[in-house]
């Protein structure tokens, strides 16, 4: 399953297995250097013009100021997505835009262990 990391919503902790790094490459050490995608409005490629693959990792920056710089900066460009929007709108909240792209990966991947046997 491709990997997400975002901080549990306040109803759902008893759900969520959260864990702490000091820095992304400790993190992405920790996950077996998968192969991973970061979401920026600066991205070239879409989620739907990418083809996930099973252990890939997806990261989100803060809601109010994307990834920082040096971290884009660190990706290669067909690595660094973005999600289409009209002309002139703002993007779309952290919440939902995780929604969209982890969505879609799942998509991609059969909806790989989903309780309704679409696999």
């Amino acid at each position: 399953m491709t990997r997400a990391c975002a901080a549990p919503g306040l109803d759902y902790h008893e759900y969520a297995s959260l864990r702490t790094w000091p820095d992304l490459p400790a993190c992405l050490d920790a996950l077996g250097q998968p192969r991973c995608f970061a979401l920026t409005t600066r991205g070239r490629a879409t989620p739907f013009q990418t083809q996930f693959a099973d252990g890939d990792a997806l990261l989100f920056g803060c809601e109010t100021r994307g990834l920082p710089a040096e971290i884009r900066a660190s990706f290669a460009p067909e690595r660094l997505l973005r999600l289409p929007m009209r002309p002139g709108s703002r993007s779309l909240n952290l919440s939902n835009a995780v929604a969209v792209v982890v969505f879609e990966a799942w998509r991609q991947l059969g909806f790989a262990g989903s309780a309704t046997g679409i696999e």
